[in-house]
């Protein structure tokens, strides 16, 4: 993985399951995803309780990375749906603006869970046309919390939402052409957990200038055989700017999506 950051070693893909906790202090590389699963913020989303210790990678390639312990499992208190006012349905689209006239929004995020040991989270896919990251530091998520270009910002929520991302299209790199929101579940995979412990889950666009609702999307199908969900999309058609309802998954944890993506993950 080639991203700088301030570190000396390669991490390894194990290293995934160790980030969330780490203190971010300005935008990270792609690398900080081989430390992701036992790393989050101090700023924790309403209901979750628990905070996992820091492992933070010390090196720009990393490869070695020794597996954190198993963190207590977070408390995670239901919350409300709020009204959504513009729905569309599973695999509709809805044009947003033109690419010159679409300035800034908010894409916010949120769900319950029927298994208190499900932990779930965000990340946001900067794609190019190819259907790939345009570099290593392209996505961003609790670990590494803005995007190169300073467009694209992950924060938790304090009201109705449980984890943002904002978006400023004036600063978005124009070799980004879609970006691809996927909720995951932190160690689905040793757990034995998968999609169908959740419910509620949903997407809403939001313009952060007068709070209005410009479309949004529930969700009402979870699978079993899912641990990572593709739950919405904006990409670029003809110069506009369109959201794309999606509402399927893979059996993927966050690692497998980055090589999905084309993120470097040795």
């Amino acid at each position: 993985m080639n991203i700088p950051m301030k570190s000396s070693k390669p991490l390894n893909r194990q290293s995934i399951l160790s980030i969330n906790q780490q203190f971010v202090q300005e935008p990270k590389t792609s690398q900080t995803i081989q430390s992701l699963n036992d790393r989050k913020s101090s700023s924790i989303a309403p209901g979750r309780v628990s905070i996992r210790n820091p492992d933070i990678c010390q090196s720009n390639h990393c490869n070695q990375h020794s597996m954190p312990s198993s963190p207590p499992t977070p408390t995670i208190s239901s919350k409300p749906c709020p009204v959504l006012i513009n729905p569309i349905q599973k695999g509709q689209k809805f044009s947003l603006a033109p690419a010159e006239k679409l300035g800034k929004i908010q894409v916010r995020l949120g769900w319950n869970v029927t298994n208190p040991a499900c932990d779930v989270d965000v990340s946001a896919f900067l794609l190019n046309h190819t259907g790939k990251v345009i570099g290593d530091a392209w996505f961003v998520f609790y670990g590494q919390e803005k995007s190169p270009d300073g467009s694209t910002v992950f924060f938790m929520d304090q009201s109705d939402d449980r984890e943002v991302i904002s978006i400023d299209f004036t600063k978005l790199n124009p070799h980004v052409t879609k970006i691809v929101f996927v909720l995951t579940i932190h160690e689905a995979l040793e757990k034995h957990l998968n999609f169908s412990m959740l419910k509620d889950a949903y997407i809403r666009i939001i313009n952060p200038i007068d709070h209005t609702e410009l479309v949004s999307f529930k969700m009402k199908e979870y699978y079993s055989n899912v641990i990572s969900m593709m739950i919405g999309e904006l990409y670029q058609y003809n110069h506009t700017w369109k959201f794309n309802a999606i509402g399927n998954g893979v059996l993927r944890d966050l690692s497998g999506l980055c090589k999905l993506y084309g993120v470097q993950v040795i």
